[in-house]
C-alpha cells in the first residue's frame, strides 16, 4: 500500500481512481470528488474541506479524521466502510451505502444522513440537529445513540437499537421490524404507522405516542405524564410499569399497567374493538 502523508490536495478529482492508498495527515482543500472511484483506501488524521470526497469507494477506513462544513455529501454510493473516532460538521452524509461499521462518531449537523443505507453497525454514535436520519435504511444495529435530530428512523427496516437517548418528533414512523432496548424516547407522535415495533425497558415521553401501530409490543416500559391519547387504532401487547395518563381507542390486544389515569373509548373506535385494558392486580379498566 502506498502512503501519502503531511500534504494537501485541492481542485477537481486529485486522487481519482486511486487504489491501495494510505493517506495520513492529509488535508483535502476546496474542490470536488477528491477520492472518487477508488478502493482499499485508509485515511488517518485527515481533514476534508471539499465537497463529495468519497463517492463510489469500495473498501475504506476513516480513522481520527474531521469533515469540515465544506465537506458536505462526503460519503455516497460506497460500501464496506470502517469509521472510528471521527467528527463530522458537514450535512447530508452516508447515502446509498452498504456495510458501514462506525464507532465513536459525532455528527453536529445530522441533516438527511444515512439515507437508503443497508448494513449499519454503530457504537457510540452522536447526532445533533437536522432532519430524517436513517430514512429508508435497513439492517441497522446501534449500541449507544444520542440524538436530538427530528424525524429519526422513518421508513427504516430491521433495526436493533440499544442504550439510546433520543429527543425528537415523529420518530419511528412507518418502520418495520424494529426493536429498541434500554432507551429513552422523548418526542411527540412516536411510532405511528409502525409494523412490528418492540420496545423493551424503555421510557417514553410526549403526547399521542404509538398510534396506528400494527403488532406493537411493549415490555417493562414506562411513560411520562404527558403521554395522553396513547395507542389510538393500534394492535398491541403492552406491559407498562408505573402509570400512563390516557389510553384512547386501541383496536385490539392487551394493555396492563400499574395505573391508568383515564381510558377513552368512543364511537370512533375501530373493529374488532376488543382490546383488554387492565390495571395490574385490579382487573379491567374499561
Amino acid at each position: 500500500m502506498k502512503t501519502i502523508s503531511n500534504t494537501e490536495f485541492g481542485g477537481e478529482r486529485p486522487l481519482f481512481a486511486s487504489h491501495d492508498l494510505h493517506l495520513d495527515n492529509v488535508t483535502i482543500r476546496e474542490g470536488e470528488s477528491a477520492i472518487k472511484e477508488c478502493s482499499n483506501i485508509v485515511a488517518t488524521n485527515c481533514r476534508f474541506e471539499g465537497n463529495y470526497p468519497f463517492w463510489h469507494v469500495h473498501g475504506f477506513t476513516i480513522d481520527r479524521c474531521y469533515f469540515d462544513v465544506g465537506g458536505r455529501s462526503a460519503l455516497w454510493y460506497s460500501d464496506h466502510l470502517t469509521m472510528r473516532d471521527t467528527k463530522i460538521d458537514a450535512p447530508k452524509m452516508f447515502r446509498e451505502m452498504e456495510e458501514l461499521d462506525l464507532e465513536n462518531v459525532e455528527m453536529t449537523d445530522a441533516d438527511e444522513v444515512f439515507w437508503r443505507c443497508k448494513g449499519i453497525r454503530a457504537k457510540n454514535l452522536r447526532l445533533h440537529g437536522g432532519t430524517y436520519p436513517f430514512m429508508f435504511s435497513s439492517d441497522i444495529r446501534i449500541d449507544g445513540l444520542e440524538s436530538d435530530s427530528k424525524y429519526v428512523f422513518q421508513y427504516a427496516k430491521n433495526v436493533e437499537l440499544r442504550n439510546a437517548r433520543i429527543t425528537t418528533k415523529d420518530a419511528f414512523w412507518e418502520v418495520d421490524n424494529v426493536t429498541v432496548y434500554d432507551s429513552e424516547l422523548n418526542g411527540e407522535y412516536i411510532g405511528w404507522h409502525s409494523r412490528g415495533l418492540r420496545l423493551v425497558n424503555c421510557h417514553i415521553t410526549g403526547e399521542q405516542p404509538l398510534c396506528y401501530a400494527h403488532d406493537l409490543v411493549l415490555e417493562n416500559c414506562t411513560f411520562g405524564p404527558d403521554c395522553d391519547r396513547a395507542f389510538e387504532y393500534s394492535t398491541l401487547q403492552a406491559d407498562i410499569r408505573g402509570a400512563i395518563t390516557n389510553i384512547k381507542n386501541p383496536t385490539s390486544g392487551r394493555i396492563v399497567a400499574d395505573g391508568i389515569g383515564s381510558v377513552t373509548i368512543d364511537e370512533n373506535i375501530r373493529q374488532p374493538a376488543d382490546c383488554v385494558i387492565e390495571v395490574r392486580g385490579a382487573g379491567q379498566a374499561r
